[in-house]
């Protein structure tokens, strides 16, 4: 195994799990599925390199995607979907621990989204970026990081929520109920949105695309596929969760 993908097999055990393929076999499967570990990271980097640069990341990935890989048992072609879901994990739990939105930014995010439902209501309807660009006196990069930094924290909740499922399925353990369950929730998520919203998360969770990808293939702006994607999942949110 070359150094893009050494993990610690003592650390990975020492966790409660337990050995199911010889290591030899494990290597082998880690390395057919690195390149999901990679792309799994580039979606995430954009949120992730202000704590984690892009090595720290795939070691994390590398370590979801061997635990993914002792749950699920042999891979077919169904196991990456399922993997990823497990990658995605790993690293996005590391963010959360190292609490990668300082407070001071989560404050600032809040007087941000306070200040755009104040606009809001006062037009009586959803404002342009021009004017909450003017609202808010955030300059052009500012308000893009702050719509990137909403829709990640968006992405973390379904993840969230795909991840644990809700408290009625928590006992499930078996990889390949797993699977199916965490598929049957999604799709179910993605059938409560409209075409568009569904295409962006179809796209994101399906196809791997980052977000600035995805407002390549939509034609739109980064600001416009960041509002679409929060307002996605928060609607897909909102439905796995009225139903637990």
């Amino acid at each position: 195994m070359n150094a893009n993908c050494a993990i610690d097999y003592d650390y990975a055990a020492g966790s409660g799990g337990h050995l199911l393929f010889a290591p030899g076999a494990e290597q082998k499967w880690l390395m057919q599925y690195l390149p999901l570990v990679k792309r799994i990271v580039g979606q995430l980097s954009l949120q992730a390199n202000q704590v984690l640069d892009r090595e720290d990341m795939e070691q994390i990935g590398l370590m979801g995607l061997l635990e993914g890989l002792r749950r699920y048992g042999t891979p077919d072609e169904q196991f990456a979907g399922f993997a990823a879901l497990r990658i995605r994990g790993a690293i996005l739990d590391e963010l959360r621990r190292q609490d990668w939105r300082p407070r001071q930014v989560r404050q600032q995010a809040h007087r941000i989204r306070d200040g755009i439902r104040s606009l809001s209501r006062r037009l009586g309807r959803a404002p342009s970026d021009a004017e909450i660009l003017a609202a808010t006196g955030l300059d052009e990069q500012a308000y893009q990081e702050f719509l990137m930094a909403e829709s990640s924290e968006a992405i973390e909740s379904l993840d969230e929520l795909l991840q644990n499922g809700h408290e009625g399925f928590a006992s499930v353990e078996a990889g390949v109920e797993e699977r199916v369950l965490k598929e049957r929730l999604l799709a179910q998520a993605l059938s409560q949105l409209d075409e568009r919203e569904r295409l962006v998360l179809t796209l994101y969770y399906q196809h791997e695309l980052s977000l600035k990808e995805i407002a390549l293939v939509l034609e739109v702006s980064d600001a416009r596929v960041c509002q679409l994607s929060k307002q996605a999942i928060n609607k897909a949110c909102r439905y796995l969760t009225e139903r637990n």
